[in-house]
């Protein structure tokens, strides 16, 4: 799995309870950082900021769809943004699913295993 977000504390403890999951977990702190681990990692899934330097994660998004390497992957954004249009334009730019920080882990824990299990 991979997490991306630019404050640092939160991708450590996003990745934290990750591993604590049982995952194998990559960081990444901005968009282009985000692209190329996804490329070299090929994700199940992406847990992706949507506020990123360099790249914001819906360009983010709409790159790795269109990478074959990662077109597949599981793409959850994590976000401040919680706006009705935010969850929109963020399943136009190719997310699964869109959730709002702060995230509640038994929400993020449960969208995990259902991830794993259809895969």
């Amino acid at each position: 799995m991979l997490v991306v977000d630019d404050n640092h504390d939160n991708a450590e403890s996003l990745s934290m309870f990750v591993r604590l999951l049982g995952h194998e977990v990559e960081t990444a702190h901005d968009g282009l950082q985000a692209i190329e681990t996804a490329r070299r990692f090929a994700p199940d899934l992406v847990l992706l900021d949507i506020g990123l330097p360099k790249l914001d994660g819906y360009e983010v998004a709409q790159r790795l769809r269109a990478d074959a390497t990662c077109a597949k992957s599981c793409l959850v954004a994590i976000t401040g943004w919680g706006r009705d249009e935010d969850s929109e334009r963020a399943k136009e730019a190719g997310f699964d699913h869109h959730l709002t920080k702060p995230v509640d882990p038994s929400v993020l824990e449960s969208l995990i295993e259902k991830m794993c299990a259809a895969r």
